[in-house]
């Protein structure tokens, strides 16, 4: 059949790690794409946004009004949203409840195809609370009125997958690593290449309309085997590997949260996993979408050029809402609520907007904070012991920000350059915080940077907390804007210096 139909595809999960790079695949093979995410701002930045045959809607998989909407008219849908994080009973009601609104939508909408992206794994006892609630996802669209394909994939290796991050940080800095028993249950790792192709292929060939089929890549290992594969392909030293039997799936999920970017939340189903051979049983897919796989030597060896290229297009810190609170978006709006602090501080500067905007764009990461980085480390380590991500996270790009970019433990709000960055803090801390760079051309041709941290506090506590860092963060931040004009190497014309310290608290009735 010619799947490039005049009705576009429906992309739900559009911000996800694979969503995000099933888009550029799905409109260069010359289909429609019309990519549904509930924050909207988090695709309109990206590089295929403006693609002709592009369509961005907001919607959300748990608001069937919204997701109806975002189907209408749609021949085929892609179902690449499931929950990560939370109790069992919730992310599992959620996930229930998202899929029986998708049934509905696709109904509704006249789709002719769901093609859904779930997990290997046989049912039984050792199948984890995640695996068996994307089982019953695919058994919920399977038994809807339009025909559902469930691609069953394993372990997926490619720069940016949650499972990939966790294996590079956990081989890059343990020379010796304390395994859970698990360490050798077989798997059939995927790259994400072929894992793209499959789904590209679901639109182009009719066979595999509402199958389950099983993908996967060439070989069959055990996780101690991916990791040696890892060492000599990132040309690190053997790793000595030392199983033992008391690492639970919360004890493993508390050590990668420590070790490597990845919250224990999203740990935890990862880990929960390993316990269970997860191997390919159908290979009927080799027929109906031939193609040669990636081995695993080869997608290792594929995500780490792209890695040292900083060509990563999507990561696993993209996926979720960028939901800014109420008050950020209203500023001083009276229903707000609550005591809004502040700490602000200005320079002016003889340069341009742009030459200012330069290592502000830059920061984070590898390029650190400019000024007293020991303390945003420490902050970090804090904000990890806590249950935080702390500030390993890093950047995705070290010199471009987008709005929804995890930047260490902020998340981009707002990326206007060369006039604004805002960010919001996902650290634990009793109240809500945005960290601004605001940059203003004067009449005599000067730049002047503003760098405001708004702090809503959560009670007394959250007061407290602010006014014991207050004095740390007027030292923090003069030194940062004094660090940001010797690196633009431009003039200082004034300051810096605080703005109105009178004002630091804002009472909002």
């Amino acid at each position: 059949m010619d799947a490039k139909r005049s009705e576009p595809v429906l992309v739900t999960g559009a911000t996800g790690y694979v969503g995000g790079r099933l888009i550029p695949l799905l409109l260069e093979s010359g289909h429609r794409v019309r990519a549904m995410a509930r924050s909207v701002g988090k695709l309109a930045c990206r590089p295929w946004a403006g693609h002709p045959n592009m369509e961005i809607v907001s919607g959300d998989a748990l608001d069937r009004e919204s997701l109806a909407r975002a189907a209408e008219g749609c021949w085929a849908i892609y179902y690449l949203v499931h929950s990560m994080s939370g109790p069992h009973r919730e992310f599992a009601r959620k996930d229930r409840l998202a899929a029986e609104n998708l049934v509905a939508a696709a109904a509704r909408g006249g789709a002719d195809r769901v093609v859904y992206l779930g997990g290997l794994g046989e049912e039984g006892d050792g199948l984890s609370e995640h695996l068996r609630s994307r089982h019953e996802v695919a058994r919920i669209l399977q038994a809807g009125p339009v025909p559902a394909t469930h691609l069953r994939a394993g372990m997926i290796l490619g720069s940016g997958s949650a499972s990939f991050e966790i294996l590079r940080y956990l081989v890059d800095r343990l020379p010796l690593m304390i395994t859970p028993k698990w360490v050798s249950t077989p798997c059939q790792p995927i790259a994400i290449r072929d894992v793209l192709r499959y789904l590209e292929g679901c639109l182009e060939q009719d066979a595999t309309k509402g199958e389950t089929l099983d993908i996967g890549g060439p070989e069959i290992l055990t996780y101690r085997e991916i990791m040696e594969i890892y060492a000599e392909e990132a040309r690190l030293r053997k790793r000595l590997v030392l199983p033992v039997p008391v690492l639970t799936p919360r004890l493993s999920s508390y050590w990668i949260h420590l070790v490597t970017p990845v919250h224990a939340s999203i740990a935890r189903p990862l880990a929960e996993g390993l316990s269970i051979p997860v191997l390919c049983k159908d290979d009927r897919i080799l027929d109906m979408i031939p193609g040669e796989r990636l081995t695993c030597r080869k997608a290792v060896r594929l995500a780490l050029d792209r890695i040292e290229q900083q060509r990563v297009e999507t990561s696993w810190t993209d996926a979720g809402e960028m939901a800014p609170p109420e008050w950020v978006r209203q500023g001083d709006a009276p229903y707000a609520g609550g005591t809004i602090l502040t700490c602000s501080h200005r320079i002016k500067l003889r340069a341009e907007p742009e030459e200012v905007w330069d290592p502000i764009g830059r920061i984070g990461g590898k390029n650190g904070w400019y000024y007293g980085d020991i303390l945003w480390v420490l902050r970090g380590w804090m904000d990890m012991l806590a249950g935080g991500s702390g500030i390993r996270r890093g950047r995705r790009h070290p010199e471009r920000l987008y709005p929804g970019d995890a930047l260490d433990f902020w998340r981009v709000l707002e990326a206007d350059a060369p006039n604004r960055l805002v960010l919001l803090a996902e650290m634990k801390m009793p109240g809500e915080a945005t960290l601004e760079f605001r940059l203003t051309r004067s009449a005599d041709g000067d730049t002047e940077l503003r760098q405001i941290s708004t702090f809503l506090p959560r009670g007394l506590y959250g007061i407290a907390y602010w006014w014991a860092f207050y004095p740390f963060h007027v030292w923090l931040f003069r030194g940062m804007l004094n660090s940001i004009a010797e690196r633009i190497g431009k003039p200082v014309v004034e300051g810096p210096c605080s703005i109105d310290p009178r004002a630091a608290e804002r009472n909002v009735q």
